[in-house]
């Protein structure tokens, strides 16, 4: 055979609807064989959708994933394109994260991941038990090596592909996204080309799933480790790619160049698509959101807008006594320019009536952040009875810096059930507001232009929780500390370390025992799209009980509320 080629399914499934996973690649077969494919290769676990975590542990769902195998099979009876699908596959007594050749009516051939992850994001040895060395597939008389995903993360696995008659390499992934990924990937995988002298197809999943945002942007390298095909970032798409061989292999003679997407453009998109698959996926017909007339809550009725439509998003003003009239303004204009639904609740008759039925139990106490953080409450149980009634998803508005130091209220604004910029930090709020103002991406619904109000960008962030206030009464700027976090929790650096690039010492300490302290307010927060290397959530694993400063004299363990 002179000749191959492969349709590549870069497609968004949804964890444990084995049903709708099957229906799609059905269609998705059936849209290769209209464009004469060989063969269509789908992403790693894509029956079952990844990461199924411990549902992949239940025999009825590994028997669920099993049997849509089988009848994927009896499809291939047709005469049309073979399949290549991964699923959690059960064989005696252990669960192996698997890739299955279908062909001729048949399961022809099935090969297990042997390098299992197990940091960041990833749990699989707590799942999956490592297969063998892998040997290559045989379709027609094509010997094919099949690694899948973390398989090609370190080097000398592929030798056994090399030291066998394959001469070609066909990856299927599911690669979550950060910041700056597809240039890492590439990298590595031209690292594997290297090493096997062969071209390397990466095919990668789209879409959302919990915290996890998969940006697809597959692509293909030639032996010399060159990009010669490439599909779009963070949609969906079934490429064709058309292979030659000749004397010295497999050569790419027709595929498609999508444009890439990087930087603060990606990292919005990801952020979009986040949202929009934790809605559509968990079945919620809309979202509802507290519109303050601040940057947080602005970014993220922008994303909602892009994510849903207009139609399906629904903001709320909660003004108090120290709501300024700016506020008042801003938020309304921002929904205007939205084109959303817009309602103002004053929160004056509940704050008071609450603080009445109080007042003989705070009695002889001054007013502090207790009475700060009921308005705050308030606003929480509002939106809440809102979503309640209306069956929308509350989404909350907290960026990463605040949830980093515990500038937030439990049971007030980190009420929710999805947070957008959970993993941006509060300067990445400010960039991606101006970057949206001058520009949308390609899958976004919202209307184009100016959408957030410049005022809202040029103003001194509050929480307007008394009178004038502003973030930086009790937080170092921003800019200050947005970089030390990024020290602090992405890079995991000494204290004395920060201290040597310029920043005060005493603040570096403050920061970091507020980080250690908000643990147990982060651990009650809704989920929200990585973005980051490290993430709150899977990706930081901190214990809320810690007793550790980098060389801090021993302080008593506080909570705030």
């Amino acid at each position: 055979m002179s000749e191959l080629t492969v349709a590549l399914a870069q497609l968004n499934p949804t964890v444990g609807d084995v049903a709708g996973n099957l229906a799609n690649a059905r269609a998705a077969r059936a849209e290769a064989a209209r464009r004469n494919a060989d063969i269509i290769m789908f992403s790693e676990m894509y029956l079952s959708g990844y990461q199924a975590e411990d549902l992949v542990l239940k025999p009825a769902f590994q028997e669920a994933c099993h049997d849509a195998l089988e009848r994927l099979a009896c499809d291939t009876a047709d005469g049309g394109p073979a399949m290549l699908i991964g699923l959690p596959y059960a064989q005696e007594g252990k669960v192996y994260n698997a890739y299955a050749l279908l062909w001729q009516g048949e399961v022809k051939a099935v090969r297990f991941k042997v390098d299992l992850p197990n940091y960041g994001v990833f749990d699989e040895k707590r799942v999956f038990t490592p297969g063998p060395p892998p040997l290559p597939i045989v379709f027609r008389d094509i010997e094919i090596g099949i690694p899948i995903c973390e398989d090609i993360w370190g080097s000398g696995l592929l030798s056994c592909f090399r030291d066998t008659r394959a001469s070609l390499l066909l990856v299927p992934n599911a690669s979550p996204y950060w910041r700056d990924k597809v240039a890492e990937r590439i990298e590595v995988v031209r690292d594997r080309v290297r090493e096997t002298g062969m071209p390397l197809v990466y095919l990668n999943q789209v879409g959302g799933q919990d915290e996890v945002v998969f940006d697809g942007a597959s692509f293909a390298l030639d032996r010399k480790g060159e990009v010669v095909a490439s599909l779009p970032a963070f949609k969906e798409a079934v490429a064709i790619l058309r292979y030659r061989r000749d004397t010295k292999g497999w050569a790419l003679a027709d595929g498609p160049h999508a444009p890439a997407i990087e930087g603060d453009e990606a990292d919005y998109t990801a952020c979009l698509l986040g949202l929009r698959d934790y809605v559509e996926k968990n079945g919620f017909p809309g979202v509802v959101l507290g519109l303050s007339g601040g940057v947080d809550s602005a970014l993220s009725a922008t994303l909602a807008v892009d994510a849903l439509g207009a139609e399906r998003v629904h903001c709320v003003m909660l003004p108090y006594r120290y709501t300024s009239q700016a506020s008042l303004e801003d938020a309304q204009s921002c929904a205007k320019r939205l084109r959303v639904r817009y309602d103002i609740i004053p929160i004056a008759p509940p704050v008071e009536g609450f603080e009445a039925v109080l007042a003989p139990l705070f009695q002889g106490r001054a007013r502090d952040v207790t009475e700060e953080n009921l308005q705050s409450r308030v606003r929480g149980v509002m939106l809440m009875s809102l979503s309640n009634k209306l069956g929308a998803m509350l989404v909350t508005t907290g960026n990463k810096s605040e949830m980093s130091v515990g500038y937030a209220t439990l049971y007030g604004d980190m009420n929710g059930g999805f947070n957008p910029i959970k993993d941006l930090y509060k300067t990445q709020v400010y960039r991606l507001c101006a970057l949206r103002n001058r520009w949308k991406p390609e899958i976004a619904k919202g209307p184009a232009g100016e959408v957030i109000p410049s005022r809202i960008l040029g103003k001194a962030p509050s929480a307007e929780l008394r009178e004038n206030q502003k973030d930086e009464d009790s937080l170092p700027p921003y800019e200050a500390l947005d970089a030390i976090l990024d020290g602090l929790v992405e890079r995991e650096m000494r204290v004395r370390d920060l201290v040597a690039k310029g920043f005060d010492e005493a603040i570096v300490r403050r920061i970091e025992r507020l980080l250690y302290l908000a643990e147990y307010k982060r651990r009650q927060a809704p989920p929200g799209p990585k973005v980051t290397r490290k993430n709150f959530g899977r990706d930081r694993r901190y214990p809320i009980t810690n007793g550790f400063r980098d060389h801090a004299e021993a302080q008593p363990i506080r909570g705030k509320a």
